[in-house]
């Protein structure tokens, strides 16, 4: 837009006062108020031309104006204002200044969301020394009194997050990503069928350009980063210049397959660009952007070729196939010069796929990826984040930045010098937590099959419960067999099940451990003397199950199956009360009011339903397109969820955790994981502390605000 006259102003007069500042930080802009919006995206800059450095502070160092910012600009823009400010906001404090453009860099993929996240919200899962923090704390208290709902992670330092940025620029998987030779900018391209190119700094998207006719499989820079080639499962590879996303070149008529791979050449001496495809046999390609038709056909590859690279000297290509082999061509004369039998590194009879390779810094050494083994090398570092497969990893020219891109939609850059081999243990989803006092004691199997008080069990261990009276703990394992131990004592083996034991529970007086499986029973053991009974009825394996009444004297249990049904059994008499047809896909999730009148269930189908306990009647559904539908906004299935002591709050966990109102089904809060697909959640009785896992290993701890 125009200027706005204020803007003259403030460089006339070279200072705004602190009202103005207020009102421009703490009023929202609407659509049509330019003025507002103008100063809402320059505000910054004028501050900084004017040296107007206080003020500059005030704002950018504001909770507030990220809030503001972030919602009507997105987070690209404003990170960009502390890379492009840095050098004056460090003055006063540059640990700030690194603390909000952290939280800002780890955060953008969430702040770029409709609707927009609560901001105090994310800002409470930085560190505890963190000035974001401070502000968001505060914030949050300040909100708590007049009933705002706000969660603290109390466990951070189990959380941390080792990337630097997260960019959201896809939507679908991102098959590639690639950094410009000067490190400025990204590359990405995907599922969507565009490339998109960004700062590498900010994430600012620089240019957007509709590619292809299908999937784009990979980009790539020129040495001198005024070119970017792109190819596609169409078939094609283009060509197209780097700043204004013009077409210079379009091959559309050799590959007759799709084409897996493009990169040029490293130097100025001679440019060329080579690509590889799933073509039966002339699969690997040199270009000459000049001429209309392909310079060379690399001969030797009878399988897929998954990936080709040129060496640092462009004197070799290496190409990378499935039938595990790579081979090095001469560059200049298009003859194949060597072949590495990477199957000969595995044992007879491996299916060896080759997905990459690339050459060290000398040419002396190739490098080389397959079947999910890297050969010749060793583990430096965990980058992990992404939560899904990772497509393609590069290191920036200095080394000091790695690029990742992922089928779960974002690009993830790291700082090299800041990522370590972890000796954190990954936990399993499947976890029980007793709430004893101020104390938490969480029970869960690791990713090398342990528990912390056990030693390495015989089969995989898959679900866990704690007793209170005797303080002992069970163990359902993929075997059937269910494990009770007392510290590292071994107490009881329980045999029956023919399945995977899926949940445990012990009853309150733990003389009783209840059980299901995928062999689609229940079963209530007299743990101690071994009796039990069997509850049979679900026709697919019973996810889970729940005691409709804490009192020892009530003997009602409700389960629910993958088979869609919810039932109501006597586990004294083994005798079914009630079946009830709850849904069209697997039940997920299912858990009683404490006032005992309602129960609540979630599924594959997508829908949150409200039942009610007396007769099995449906009260509501909330549904993905319904207007209050609970799961629309969750980003997955959700997986669990939990009512609050008074019945009037949910909270549900699946891609996020979320709290309700269950009165209107409107979302009141949101916490956003580094990883997702929430299996379970675990709920203090006050309904202040959460506990969860999700896919990635990490433990999150919140506890809310008052």
């Amino acid at each position: 837009p125009t200027k706005p006259r204020l803007a003259s102003d403030l460089e006339g007069s070279d200072w705004i006062g602190k009202g103005q500042c207020q009102h421009y930080r703490d009023i929202p802009p609407t659509s049509g108020d330019e003025e507002c919006l103008y100063w809402i995206r320059f505000l910054t800059y004028h501050m900084a031309k004017a040296n107007l450095s206080q003020e500059l502070y005030s704002l950018m160092f504001s909770l507030d104006w990220v809030s503001i910012k972030a919602r009507i600009m997105g987070p690209a823009p404003l990170i960009n204002d502390y890379v492009e400010h840095g050098s004056i906001l460090d003055k006063e404090n540059s640990d700030v200044r690194c603390q909000f453009q952290e939280f800002l860099s780890q955060s953008a993929h969430h702040l770029e969301q409709r609707p927009f996240p609560d901001v105090v919200q994310l800002a409470l899962s930085q560190p505890h020394t963190s000035e974001v923090y401070r502000q968001a704390r505060q914030q949050a208290l300040n909100r708590a009194k007049g009933g705002k709902l706000y969660f603290d992670l109390i466990n951070k330092r189990s959380v941390e997050s080792l990337s630097y940025l997260v960019i959201h620029p896809h939507q679908g998987f991102i098959y590639s990503a690639c950094f410009s030779h000067d490190g400025t900018k990204v590359a990405s391209c995907g599922a969507s069928k565009t490339l998109k190119v960004f700062k590498s700094t900010s994430g600012e998207k620089l240019a957007e350009i509709q590619a292809h006719e299908e999937e784009v499989l990979c980009c790539a820079f020129t040495y001198d980063d005024r070119l970017i080639a792109t190819c596609s499962s169409d078939r094609k590879v283009k060509v197209w210049n780097a700043e204004q996303g013009k077409l210079l070149r379009a091959f559309a008529e050799e590959h007759e397959e799709q084409v897996n791979h493009c990169e040029f050449t490293n130097t100025a001496r001679r440019l060329l660009l080579a690509t590889c495809s799933n073509d039966s046999c002339m699969n690997v390609k040199l270009w000459n952007l000049n001429k209309p038709s392909s310079q060379n056909t690399m001969f030797g590859h009878f399988e897929p070729v998954n990936h080709c690279c040129f060496s640092p000297d462009d004197s070799y290509l290496s190409t990378s196939c499935n039938d595990g082999t790579v081979k090095l061509f001469q560059v200049s004369s298009a003859n194949e010069w060597k072949t590495i039998d990477v199957r000969s590194m595995f044992a007879d009879g491996e299916e060896v796929i080759v997905k990459c390779s690339t050459w060290s810094p000398d040419s002396k050494r190739v490098i080389c990826a397959a079947r999910n083994a890297v050969l010749n090398s060793k583990k430096k570092a965990d980058c992990s984040g992404h939560l899904s497969w990772v497509q393609r990893v590069q290191f920036s020219n200095d080394g000091s930045k790695l690029l990742s891109c992922s089928d779960d939609q974002t690009v993830r850059l790291w700082e090299t010098q800041k990522v370590h081999t972890s000796s954190a243990i990954g936990l399993k989803r499947d976890s029980d937590v007793l709430f004893n006092n101020e104390e938490i004691i969480v029970s869960a199997a690791d990713n090398c099959n342990r528990l912390q008080v056990s030693s390495r069990e015989g089969s995989l261990i898959r679900c866990t419960c704690l007793s209170r009276h005797p303080s002992a703990v069970a163990l359902g394992q993929e075997s059937g067999s269910v494990q009770v131990r007392l510290h590292t004592r071994h107490l009881a083996t329980l045999q029956g099940h023919t399945k995977t034991v899926l949940h445990c529970r012990f009853s309150l007086n733990g003389q009783t451990l209840i059980t299901s499986s995928e062999d689609t029973t229940i079963r209530v053991w007299k743990w101690q003397s071994g009796e039990c009974t069997v509850l049979q009825g679900h026709k697919e394996q019973v996810r889970c199950f729940s005691l409709l009444s804490d009192s020892m004297n009530d003997s009602s249990l409700l389960s629910w199956s993958f088979d869609g049904t919810v039932k109501v059994w006597d586990i004294e008499r083994g005798e079914r009360l009630q079946d009830i047809q709850a849904h069209q896909g697997a039940i997920l999730s299912c858990h009683v009011s404490p006032d005992r009148c309602l129960f609540a269930t979630t599924s594959a189908d997508k829908t949150a339903k409200l039942w009610s306990v007396e007769d099995g009647s449906l009260l509501k559904i909330c549904s993905r397109d319904g207007k209050g539908g609970m799961d629309s906004l969750h980003g997955g299935w959700v997986s669990d969820l939990h009512f609050s002591p008074d019945d009037s709050l949910l909270v549900s966990a699946g891609g996020y955790i979320k709290w309700w109102s269950v009165v209107t089904g409107e979302a009141l809060q949101t916490f956003y994981p580094t990883g997702s697909a929430l299996k379970k959640i675990h709920v203090s009785p006050d309904f202040s502390t959460f506990v969860t896992i999700d896919n990635i290993g990490i433990l999150y701890i919140l506890q809310r605000v008052v």
